[in-house]
């Protein structure tokens, strides 16, 4: 995918990506030198930073603040509970960050 997509940008390009082991592996980083000369910039984040990924964040506040207990009995009840924040987030429910 990234052999294909570097041969469609035009300007200087970062894109930025996890630590999962593809990204990591042997074949991708043999690719890193090649790509940086066609204008691809690759940025990884920390192994773990849940806060600079907004739906961790989310899920945080869902799993601790705004599910009830109800929703782990039942695959049927977490996706209800789910949804019902999904659908009512900055009406019902809201995020606050210190």
């Amino acid at each position: 995918m990234f052999n294909q997509f570097v041969k469609q940008i035009t300007k200087k390009t970062i894109v930025v990506l996890d630590n999962a082991s593809i990204h990591t592996s042997k074949k991708f980083k043999a690719k890193i030198d090649e790509w940086k000369q066609q204008g691809l910039t690759l940025f990884y984040l920390p192994p773990y930073s849940p806060e600079l990924n907004p739906i961790e964040m989310l899920w945080k506040f869902m799993k601790y603040y705004w599910i009830e207990f109800d929703a782990y009995k039942s695959t049927k009840n977490m996706k209800t509970y789910v949804e019902k924040i999904i659908s009512n987030y900055d009406d019902e429910f809201e995020m606050c960050f210190g």
